[in-house]
């Protein structure tokens, strides 16, 4: 199994607990599933999210339904799709696929509860207060990506020694591109924007 399915998996089984703690208010609850990137692409990850789901007893279209929005890369979208997944009275949103995402919902709801899966640091982002305690209506998981770009291009730097300028390919609209990862980018050498 590929990381990003255990990650999603994971994130699976755990949208479960708001639910099975709501199972009252709704006869059959809704999850919202929001994603920055294509639907075609990540099949994969819907299928590992239902199969978590159903290792908890939940099986979309029997006892839980499922309302999925996706951003398409364009990350200016996700704020209204947010939104959207509100007015559709859903029960807990699964937000995936960055940061962009979580904090996207996090800035429209405070009260619905939230699991996400990013690649930041979730206290910086202002996500969560802690790590050990998150508190507020925001959890989930992250595999701190961007802190681990100074270490890649350390590793590149000692495969490729005599290298002196390495390109590196980024979505300038996509938030994770900012911040710690562009330090890391010009404290390691020069950056040029096209």
């Amino acid at each position: 199994m590929r990381r990003r399915e255990f990650i999603h998996l994971g994130i699976g089984s755990a949208v479960c607990w708001p639910l099975l703690a709501r199972a009252q208010i709704s006869p059959t609850p809704v999850i919202g599933f929001l994603n920055a990137q294509k639907s075609a692409e990540l099949q994969h990850v819907v299928k590992a999210f239902q199969q978590g789901l159903a290792e908890s007893g939940l099986t979309e279209g029997k006892n839980v339904r499922i309302e999925y929005r996706w951003a398409e890369g364009r990350y200016d979208r996700l704020g209204d799709l947010a939104a959207d997944l509100l007015r559709s009275r859903v029960t807990v949103i699964a937000a995936t696929g960055g940061d962009a995402a979580a904090l996207a919902v996090k800035q429209i709801s405070q009260e619905i509860p939230v699991v996400f899966t990013i690649g930041g640091d979730p206290v910086e982002l202002g996500l969560v207060k802690s790590l050990s305690q998150p508190g507020g209506n925001l959890t989930g998981l992250t595999q701190y990506t961007a802190a681990l770009e100074g270490k890649r291009l350390e590793i590149l730097h000692q495969l490729l020694p005599r290298e002196t300028a390495i390109t590196m390919l980024i979505n300038p609209n996509n938030p994770n591109c900012g911040g710690p990862l562009r330090a890391t980018i010009t404290g390691s050498g020069s950056v040029s924007k096209k």
